[in-house]
């Protein structure tokens, strides 16, 4: 993966769909390979579309991908199964597996996985059209996301059907869903609901932060309750009422006690030097195909937590914070 700088000039009048500048430049490349390949894009250190509007002046970056694989292929990789019916597939995701295909990540992840446990023919992939279209070829039964370091429940779509239904459910909010974490520090209060934007971070655009009091950014809502103290570290459970990329991770952050094992968002620990992430997806409620009543599906606590969990009722005396709630307001 690498990355393409441009600088508009300062005697450039007027504006222009960020697609049609590129295009036009004499190193430029046309629209449809633009689309095809890049993972990214930032005007002035920001978020921006094909759409964008640029000006002279303006910084362009634009992180590229060149070698998309013609097709997605089904992957013999094992995988632990929660539920499944002929519409739905509910996975108990390890760390450190990536949920689909994307640049850098073009096999081992659940998708290769997936098509092989259903049985499928490798799915090609476009290299031209709609941004939607491309994605929804990388992207088959998938209808949300955890990150790659993040371990736990996931439920994918096994026809187009499903894969609408369930989209509508989470569009709508009408998902519950739980989390539980490690983190290092103490929250300000036992419990929450932290209210803010997220914005990428201009300084690296590997990480995002919460803001307030701006229109920037998009708005995100995260309610944490802190279960218990073992000395600086905190076990907590979240819930999150919007998926932004990254959203509990910076929202831990934010209130002063990013999660444990967070080379992003977190500090190098001296109790836990080698720690990896430790944030886990630890239930979710969901209407499936087919059913009236709401299912709950449970994934068991993972190693790396039952390690650490052992380790810190050793060395510390379990606190429980007093219960007083904190709102974290936009």
């Amino acid at each position: 993966m690498s990355s393409i700088n441009y600088i508009v000039p300062k005697d450039f009048e007027g504006s222009v769909r960020l697609d049609q500048y590129i295009a036009s430049l004499p190193s430029g490349m046309n629209r449809s390979k633009l689309k095809s390949g890049a993972q990214e894009l930032l005007v002035n250190g920001k978020n921006a579309k094909f759409s964008t509007k640029v000006k002279a002046k303006d910084i362009i970056d634009i992180v590229w991908e060149d070698c998309i694989p013609d097709n997605i292929e089904p992957q013999n990789i094992p995988i632990k199964i929660l539920y499944e019916d002929n519409n739905v597939t509910v996975v108990n995701k390890p760390q450190g597996m990536v949920t689909h295909p994307a640049a850098g990540n073009w096999q081992g992840t659940l998708v290769n996985a997936l098509l092989y446990h259903w049985g499928m023919q490798a799915v090609p992939q476009l290299k031209e059209g709609s941004d939607n279209e491309i994605l929804k070829h990388r992207r088959p039964g998938i209808v949300h996301r955890l990150d790659k370091d993040t371990s736990g429940i996931i439920i994918t779509a096994r026809n187009r059907e499903s894969e609408e239904y369930l989209c509508r459910q989470f569009k709508d909010r009408l998902i519950q869903k739980e989390y539980i974490c490690i983190c290092t520090g103490r929250p300000p209060a036992s419990s929450g609901d932290v209210k803010t934007n997220i914005v990428r971070d201009i300084k690296n655009r590997k990480r995002f932060k919460a803001v307030t009091a701006t229109t920037e950014g998009k708005f995100a809502r995260t309610i944490y309750h802190c279960i218990a103290c073992y000395g600086p570290y905190s076990i907590m459970r979240v819930r999150i009422k919007t998926g932004r990329t990254h959203q509990i991770r910076v929202h831990m952050r934010y209130l002063g006690c990013p999660i444990l094992g967070d080379s992003i968002y977190g500090r190098n620990d001296p109790v836990f030097p080698n720690a990896t992430l430790m944030l886990h997806s630890r239930q979710m409620i969901i209407k499936l195909p087919g059913f009236e009543k709401y299912r709950r599906f449970r994934a068991p606590l993972p190693l790396r937590f039952i390690e650490t969990l052992r380790i810190l009722k050793n060395k510390y005396q379990r606190e429980v914070m007093p219960k007083v709630k904190a709102l974290c307001k936009k």
